[in-house]
C-alpha cells in the first residue's frame, strides 16, 4: 500500500515523501534534513529506504536540504538539467550537489524509479525560475494503475497541466493565495504583481477552476499545497476548492473526494492511496 505524507508546504519549505514497504521518494527538499529524519521516524517511515529525490524547481524553499538529504539517504537527485544549472548557482543550497549525484530527467518521458514500484514523468510548469516541473507518479495496485500528480509554484494553468491532473487518483495542487487579501495586504506593489503574473502563483480561485475542469469520480485526494501565511487562510483555500469540486459533481468529505489543505509548517497525516478512507466531512458555510 502507497503512503504519502507531506513534511511541509509553502514558503518557508516545501518537502512531500511517497512510499511502500520496497522504498520511497521525496519531491522537493526545502526541510531542515535533521527535521525530515524526525518526522520520517516519528510517523513509523525512517525504515523505508529513500531511493531518490525529485526537485520541482531552483528556488530555496525548494532544495535547501538537497544535497544533505542526497548524502545521507545515498540516493540521487533528479531533475531537468535547467533545474540542475539553477541550483548550482543558487546560494540558498546549503552544498553544492555532486555531479555523480544528479540525473537529468527528460519532459514527459517515464522513467521507472530504481528499486520501487513507481514510474515517474515531469512536465513543465510555468514559473519565475530556471526552469519547473510537476511530477506524476504511477504504480500498479490489484485493481489497476494508480497514479499520483504535484503541481506546485504554478503560474498560471496550462494545457500540460490540465493533462497530468486530469490522468491522477491523487492531486497535490497549489491554492496560494486570495487575490482580495494579497491586493489589500502590505505586500509592495511588485511583489503583488510578481504573485499575480504568468511566472508566479495560483490563486484560490484558479485552483478551483482547475479542480473544477479535470475532477472525475475517481479522483481520491485532492492536497491544496503551498498557501501563503500572509495572504490566505487554510478555510479560504478550503472553501473555494470545495465550491467548485461540489459544482462539478464532487461529493467533499465522507465517502468521497478527501481536500485538505496541507500545513505550512508542520507535517500532515499519513495518508494511504490503496483505498477509500472515511474522511471527517467539514461543515462548510460558504456564506
Amino acid at each position: 500500500m502507497v503512503k504519502f505524507l507531506c513534511l511541509g508546504s509553502g514558503s518557508s519549505g516545501n518537502c512531500y515523501w511517497l512510499g511502500d514497504e520496497k522504498g520511497a521518494i521525496l519531491i522537493d527538499a526545502g526541510i531542515n534534513f535533521r527535521a525530515v529524519k524526525k518526522i520520517l521516524a516519528e510517523n513509523k517511515l525512517a525504515h523505508i529506504p529513500v531511493r531518490a529525490l525529485f526537485i520541482t524547481h531552483d528556488h530555496t524553499d525548494h532544495i535547501r536540504a538537497a544535497s544533505m538529504i542526497s548524502n545521507s539517504y545515498g540516493c540521487p537527485v533528479y531533475s531537468t538539467n535547467e533545474v540542475h544549472r539553477g541550483m548550482e548557482g543558487n546560494y540558498g543550497l546549503q552544498k553544492k550537489i555532486p555531479k555523480a549525484s544528479q540525473r537529468n530527467m527528460e519532459r514527459e518521458e517515464a522513467m521507472q524509479v530504481p528499486c520501487t514500484a513507481f514510474s515517474i514523468t515531469c512536465f513543465p510548469v510555468p514559473h519565475d525560475s530556471h526552469d519547473n516541473v510537476g511530477y506524476r507518479v504511477t504504480w500498479m495496485e490489484e485493481k489497476g494503475e494508480c497514479s499520483f500528480c504535484l503541481v506546485t509554484d504554478c503560474g498560471y494553468v496550462t494545457d500540460d497541466v490540465r493533462k497530468y491532473m486530469k490522468m491522477s487518483d491523487h492531486v497535490v495542487i497549489e491554492s496560494n493565495h486570495d487575490v482580495e487579501m494579497l491586493m489589500n495586504g502590505s505586500y509592495p506593489h511588485y511583489l503583488k504583481l510578481r504573485v499575480r503574473g504568468q511566472g508566479g502563483h495560483l490563486s484560490n480561485d484558479e485552483c478551483a477552476g482547475l479542480l473544477r475542469e479535470v475532477w472525475h469520480k475517481e479522483m481520491q485526494h485532492i492536497f491544496l499545497c503551498h498557501l501563503s501565511a500572509d495572504n490566505n487562510t487554510p478555510d479560504l483555500a478550503y472553501k473555494a476548492n470545495a465550491r467548485a469540486l461540489m459544482e462539478a459533481g464532487a461529493v467533499v468529505g465522507y465517502q468521497g473526494v478527501t481536500l485538505c489543505a496541507l500545513p505550512r509548517t508542520e507535517c500532515s497525516k499519513l495518508y494511504c492511496f490503496g483505498k477509500k478512507e472515511e474522511p471527517v466531512q467539514y461543515v462548510i458555510d460558504f456564506g
